[in-house]
């Protein structure tokens, strides 16, 4: 839900820059190869450190790539299916880098509580995407859950931020909620592809997995 609103306003916010940068000859591509590697290199050269909030200022700055690539692609015509998934693949990586480097910090303060949640956060958000992304290859809607990637990267960094400005408690609440969250968003998405072939005539012989 948060992602589509926010997509909308910052599409708005960011179009003079993607504009600037066509201008320029950078392309999509570029902008999500580059935010990414800042998103990776910030979070895991902060993070672990401790350095939550200019760990988060670095990370924000750069997760405004994923927005401005696709303002780039559509206002230069150049929205393709290889753009997609490579913009997907990427985020992948991002959110790895985020939720890792917040659980090596957690294990380095020996945090086990801390440590256990930003791995639950880190692994079911990524079951999460790879649901979607399966269900829509075998031709089933799964845009379901109450948390997707917008609330696990807003919660986490606004969350983190506060970290850094000396009020802990927020982070180990909003670790707290996303962890359930996201669990939940698994099974919610689960059930919902699940009713959708029953619908069609019963589940099927399952399909092999493509790795």
């Amino acid at each position: 839900m948060l992602n589509r609103y926010a997509r909308a306003f910052f599409t708005r916010v960011l179009t003079p820059t993607a504009q600037f940068l066509l201008r320029r000859g950078v392309g999509p591509d570029t902008v999500t190869l580059v935010g990414t590697l800042g998103v990776v290199v910030s979070a895991l050269a902060l993070f672990p450190r401790g350095e939550f909030l200019w760990g988060t200022v670095a990370v924000t700055a750069f997760i405004f790539s994923d927005l401005l690539d696709g303002t780039m692609a559509r206002l230069s015509g150049r929205v393709s299916k290889w753009g997609g998934f490579l913009d997907a693949t990427m985020d992948r990586f991002g959110d790895a880098a985020i939720f890792g480097a917040l659980a090596y910090y957690f294990a380095g303060q020996h945090d086990r509580t801390m440590f256990v949640l930003a791995l639950v956060c880190l692994v079911s958000g990524a079951i999460t995407s790879y649901a979607r992304a399966k269900a829509e290859s075998l031709g089933y809607e799964c845009a379901v859950g109450v948390v997707e990637r917008g609330e696990r990267l807003v919660g986490s960094l606004v969350a983190t931020g506060l970290a850094g400005l000396g009020v802990p408690f927020v982070q180990a609440i909003a670790l707290w909620a996303l962890a359930v969250g996201s669990t939940v968003t698994v099974v919610q998405r689960i059930l919902h592809v699940r009713k959708q072939a029953l619908a069609a005539g019963g589940p099927a012989q399952p399909v092999e997995a493509a790795e």
